[in-house]
């Protein structure tokens, strides 16, 4: 009896003490990033011989059957997933906030509206020196924000370009270290001391990757995971030991292109999505910046060359280029605006042909055309925040779901920490107690 009760006794002991080892891992562990809480898992230790009464009460002790990692792989994948909706909608949101400053902040929309006041201010008096000086002034000014604009849009799709090559490089740094700890998985059996620090290691890669790129997961018994980029079927990330290489491709629209192993992919969330998508709008930005130069110099220019300037010589071009980063000024003096028709002779006060081009320009109506476009890309701010914004907070919840599951709560710890060390006392007081009536049987013999 004293040594069954030592032997019981001696397995609760070494069971609270293991319990007790993983609570402090725990407690150790809980600033640790991305590290998954464990827990002890129990169960009744079998007698080693098969009792000859059918009804004997089994008094063997408990054994340690196991860590557990306390680890939900659904709401690590949707932490996942709508990580990655939320990655993608807030990079997407800071590239178009770039291009808004871009084309806001260089007040393109003032210089076209001050062109038109100052052809407008000219017709009071065309022969007016002054007048044709400011007129040309304001055209110079026009032709140089329209530069400064277009620069300034190359800029910022310069930089989501480069951001979004680092983040593809993240990408294949990330799935290259994946695809080791694969292997260390598949060489380590589940009783390898390692094995909950390599699943970590496994699920935090993972979120480190979907914040770049969307993918889907296929995990094996091993604890290996296949890694596929994009949905179900698309093309292997990672397999095994075997990581692909992610890579981009500059379009003519300075738009980016994806390929895996040299096969074209494609990317629909993380912040390498986000990023690509700033790079469209910032596209069409482009391009419409470039029709409202291209409307101004068609205008100006068509009416220049149909009438005379003020010394009487036959109108010209008033702009040179083809867009707004090539769009400059060629007049030199305010002389040579061509306010007079054709035919008419020096200093002319006759100013149908000035007329012929504010008709042409209103038509045109670059004003209310870069209006337009400014109010398109504060619309698609505004609208992109309020999507992203909602985006985080899911992200957020599922994060917080998956940490009050997964998480290390120290409070828990705690009361853990006083039960097992209450367990581990008590195992010790039976262990005494199985002595002493040890000691008094030896007695009596």
């Amino acid at each position: 009896m004293a040594s069954n009760l030592i032997s019981i006794a001696n397995s609760g002991a070494r069971a609270a003490k293991a319990a007790l080892d993983v609570t402090a891992q725990n407690i150790s562990n809980a600033s640790s990033d991305g590290y998954v809480r464990r827990s002890v898992s129990l169960s009744e230790m079998a007698v080693n011989s098969v009792s000859s009464a059918p009804n004997a009460i089994n008094l063997a002790g408990v054994r340690v059957s196991g860590i557990v990692r306390n680890a939900d792989m659904f709401r690590q994948s949707e932490v996942r997933r709508t990580g990655a909706d939320a990655a993608r909608a807030d990079a997407e949101v800071q590239g178009l906030e770039n291009v808004e400053s871009a084309v806001e902040q260089t007040g393109v929309y003032d210089s076209v509206v001050s062109f038109e006041a100052s052809l407008k201010q000219l017709l009071s008096d065309p022969t007016d020196g002054s007048l044709r000086a400011s007129a040309l002034e304001q055209g110079r000014t026009l032709a140089q924000t329209m530069n400064t604009a277009a620069s300034s849009l190359d800029a910022a799709g310069q930089g989501l370009r480069f951001e979004a090559q680092d983040g593809v490089s993240q990408v294949n740094t990330l799935s290259a270290e994946l695809a080791r700890v694969n292997l260390r998985l598949a060489r380590s059996s589940d009783s390898s001391s390692d094995q909950s620090s390599l699943l970590d290691q496994r699920d935090s890669l993972l979120e480190k990757i979907s914040g770049y790129v969307d993918i889907s997961t296929s995990f094996a018994d091993d604890g290996t995971v296949e890694v596929r980029l994009g949905g179900t079927t698309g093309p292997d990330l990672v397999n095994g030991g075997t990581a692909a290489t992610l890579a981009t491709n500059t379009e003519s629209d300075g738009t980016l292109s994806f390929t895996l192993d040299g096969n074209a992919a494609t990317i629909s969330s993380g912040s390498v999505a986000g990023k690509n998508q700033a790079l469209t709008e910032l596209a069409n930005v482009h391009s419409q910046l470039d029709s409202i130069a291209s409307e101004v110099m068609t205008a100006i220019n068509g009416a220049q060359t149909a009438g005379v300037d003020l010394n009487g010589n036959a109108g010209q071009p008033m702009f040179s280029g083809t867009d707004a980063a090539s769009m400059s000024l060629s007049l030199t003096s305010g002389s040579q605006i061509a306010t007079a028709p054709a035919g008419a002779g020096a200093n002319s006060r006759d100013a149908s042909n000035l007329e012929s081009m504010r008709s042409a320009l209103d038509a045109a109506d670059p004003a209310g055309d870069m209006d337009t476009l400014l109010f398109g890309i504060s619309s698609a701010v505004a609208g992109r925040t309020v999507t992203r914004d909602s985006l985080e907070s899911i992200a957020s919840n599922a994060k917080v779901a998956l940490e009050a599951q997964a998480g290390v709560d120290l409070d828990q710890e705690a009361v853990n920490l006083t039960l097992f060390q209450q367990a581990y006392q008590a195992n010790g007081r039976v262990m005494q107690v199985a002595s002493d009536i040890f000691d008094s049987i030896l007695s009596i013999s």
